[in-house]
């Protein structure tokens, strides 16, 4: 039963790796890519990760992937934001160009 959720788990880790990859190919711009990636490969890291601890539920195991999971919880997204700020600072071209709520502009 184990190695059925540890092939399900990871199967759909790749999965959503690899419509992070296609939306990466795919988006017009480099909000909505960097949107894309953050969020597919976040989960789909969670998703290898917890089916490798499935897999094998060592103690030792166990509280690295743990922390391997809270550090790419935690880098993954910070660094898709830092993209996008520099996106908008630089003013790359958005896509059919929408406006962007710019909280600087803000009084």
């Amino acid at each position: 039963m184990t190695d059925i959720l540890t092939c399900m788990l990871i199967l759909s880790g790749v999965g959503l790796i690899l419509l992070a990859a296609i939306g990466l190919i795919r988006f017009p711009d480099v909000l909505c890519r960097s949107h894309a990636v953050t969020k597919g490969l976040t989960l789909g890291i969670f998703l290898m990760l917890v089916g490798l601890w499935v897999h094998d539920p060592g103690p030792g195991k166990g509280l690295k992937i743990v922390l391997a999971i809270t550090f790419q919880i935690l880098t993954i997204p910070i660094s898709g934001h830092l993209v996008s700020r520099l996106a908008l600072q630089k003013n790359l071209p958005r896509w059919r160009h929408r406006p962007v709520d710019d909280p600087r502009s803000r009084n």
